[in-house]
């Protein structure tokens, strides 16, 4: 297990490259389940996460071939399996993208309850649901999901929940209404680029999809999916928590390509504090932006919702940032009202943060000051990272195998711009026995 130590108290400045965004990644490379040609995907980043999804598709027949310039190459070679296991599916919740796909293309799937980051209650009854009113015959025993159809059929779909839309949930219905028999309709579907960008994919398989990008979905089943090539959009959480280390170091950075329409509401919010951005636009829809910090960052209040809104996977580190700004800010967390974890270990870095349900208030303080933190998640471990930048002195965050799951080489990235972070082994120190005595105690009984 690695750990990170970071020299902080330095401006970042300089170029910087997004990687390809995993949250679209992941949900593509499940789909290749439904297809009947090779999959060819550009610009996957190297993630833990990448990885342990491509051992999950391996056990279900997928032959992969992964390149370091993030070519990706899958291709079903057998569809007999049907099983994903446990010790596969636990590593993260992404994991629970195949049982769509599976159950529609094979006739049945048994899946393992998924697992993930620790940032609240995140059932899957709503995708449960979905699928069962496709025709799927669903039940949960043992801690998997069981699923049958001899072939699904089209139907309206509402997957409205009390913290809004489902992501990987519309991830799932989308690749498996592609091959029901007939017009499937989601309502209330997510909205998210990541969304949008599975769909467009599948489009290129052959799949029938109209309404992208609007909570209404509409999917015209087809017997058959093909192959296709497909480059997969930057990682705008990426782009964000980088735009987010420059502000809070007082920093310069320009970073590229990115997506602007996906960065609206974080580039609001980032302007409301004094941030400075500029857009230069490319081609193919793709830009560069530069991020300039402001002397002294205003206070704001915001609160995360679903796209388009400020997302919840960036509300630990904009927690990081408020709490170097002058004066009190309210982060409020619709999507996932427990996701403060963080806020306790930025308070070992000096910052002054108080919960209320839902809802933390930042009290924003001159400075920050070096300490032994523990990452709880994946973007809490970011938000620890940002605020060990901008910390006094020295700053060791452990448990980085979260950041790991969804950053590519988020630190030599940091270095690049001219941040001091170093990853080494976090090695257990070793301590005395219980039963040992202090040694001035043995010395007055001795």
């Amino acid at each position: 297990m690695d750990k990170f130590t970071i020299d902080g108290n330095r401006r970042l400045t300089g170029q910087v490259g997004i990687s390809g965004s995993k949250n679209a990644a992941l949900p593509i490379m499940a789909a290749v389940l439904a297809s009947d040609g090779p999959l060819h995907l550009s610009g996957v980043p190297d993630l833990v996460d990448v990885h342990s999804l491509l051992s999950l598709l391996e056990t279900l027949g997928v032959d992969s071939q992964y390149g370091d310039d993030g070519q990706l190459r899958l291709l079903v070679q057998t569809r007999q399996p049907h099983v994903a296991h446990y010790d596969l599916v636990r590593r993260m919740r992404a994991s629970i993208c195949v049982l769509g796909p599976l159950l529609a293309r094979r006739g049945r799937a048994r899946v393992s309850l998924p697992g993930g980051c620790n940032i609240g209650h995140r059932p899957i009854d709503l995708h449960l649901k979905g699928l069962a009113a496709l025709g799927a015959d669903i039940r949960v025993e043992q801690g998997y999901v069981i699923a049958t159809a001899e072939r699904l059929c089209g139907a309206s779909i509402f997957l409205g929940g009390p913290c809004g839309s489902t992501v990987t949930g519309t991830c799932n219905l989308m690749s498996a209404a592609t091959l029901a028999e007939g017009r499937t309709v989601i309502e209330a579907a997510a909205c998210e680029p990541e969304v949008v960008d599975l769909g467009e994919c599948l489009r290129k398989m052959g799949a029938h999809i109209d309404g992208l990008g609007t909570p209404r979905i509409e999917i015209e089943g087809v017997s058959q999916l093909g192959g296709a090539t497909h480059r997969v959009i930057p990682d705008r959480i990426e782009a964000a928590t980088l735009m987010i280390a420059a502000a809070i170091t007082g920093g310069h950075v320009e970073i590229a390509p990115i997506r602007p329409d996906h960065l609206v509401a974080v580039r609001e919010v980032l302007e409301q504090t004094g941030v400075r951005i500029e857009t230069s636009t490319g081609c193919d829809s793709l830009a560069s932006l530069v991020t300039t910090a402001p002397p002294v960052l205003a206070p704001t209040t915001l609160t995360a919702l679903p796209y388009p809104g400020i997302p919840t996977d960036v509300q630990a580190q904009l927690m990081a940032l408020l709490s170097r700004a002058d004066g009190i800010s309210v982060i409020t967390d619709k999507v996932f009202p427990d996701r403060f974890l963080h806020a306790a270990e930025l308070g070992r870095l000096g910052a002054r943060i108080v919960r209320e349900g839902p809802t933390a208030v930042i009290h924003g303080v001159p400075r920050l000051s070096g300490a032994n933190v523990m990452a709880s998640d994946l973007r809490a471990s970011a938000a620890l990272v940002l605020a060990g930048l901008a910390a006094e002195g020295t700053t060791t965050v452990r448990r980085i195998y979260h950041l790991d799951r969804g950053y590519e080489r988020l630190d030599t990235k940091l270095n690049q711009l001219g941040g001091q972070v170093i990853r080494s082994e976090d090695k257990p120190v070793a301590t005395p026995p219980h039963w040992a005595a202090p040694a001035s105690h043995l010395a007055i009984d001795g």
